[in-house]
């Protein structure tokens, strides 16, 4: 079983996707429980539209919810233990949950899984993973958002992070690893 976290309130709409994004997730994957975090006012009544959810998750009534225009700053001062955002990081960290979701302020994400999860040793930032599909399956791709420029060394442990996760999440036994360049010229997009 695979216990998700979840920052309902996260997002340019919160519980009004994030609510039916879980219902998707848990028809798919029946192996799948989600330890819900949000305000209550928001969150219960989506997920009364939702029966089948409270067979597969608890929810967790936040005071706070971490807005998309606030700085990293902010979020971990103001409000950040009372958050369904830290709630939701904070419950990997607990072992209530093997993974987090957020659709919320990265910036904050980021800044609230370094404070609270930190990194591994020889690693100086976290990074956000993604799934992307291929013709031979899924890739892994580290960095989506995060970090615009990246020097080398942040490249370096990026492509130990998603090779990690590509072994232990996908049972690889020898990833391959690329780089996906950001272009910054007036013809791109």
């Amino acid at each position: 079983m695979i216990r998700i976290s979840i920052d309902a309130m996260g997002g340019d709409h919160g519980p009004a996707v994030v609510i039916p994004a879980l219902m998707t997730v848990a028809t798919r994957r029946p192996d799948v429980r989600f330890v819900i975090y949000g305000r209550e006012e928001a969150v219960r009544p989506e997920l009364a539209k939702f029966p089948k959810l409270a067979g597969v998750s608890e929810f967790f009534h936040c005071e706070v919810a971490v807005r998309m225009d606030d700085k990293p700053s902010q979020a971990l001062r103001h409000g950040r233990w009372k958050s369904s955002m830290w709630k939701a990081v904070e419950a990997v960290k607990s072992g209530t949950a093997d993974a987090c979701v957020s659709a919320g302020n990265t910036g904050a994400l980021m800044a609230m899984s370094k404070f609270c999860l930190r990194t591994m040793a020889t690693i100086d930032r976290p990074a956000i993973a993604a799934l992307w599909p291929t013709l031979r399956g899924e890739s892994v791709v580290l960095d989506v958002g995060a970090t615009i420029g990246a020097d080398a060394h942040q490249l370096i442990d990026f492509a130990i992070l998603g090779t990690g996760m590509a072994r232990s999440v996908f049972g690889v036994s020898r990833p391959s690893v690329g780089l996906l360049n950001v272009g910054v010229e007036e013809i791109k997009g």
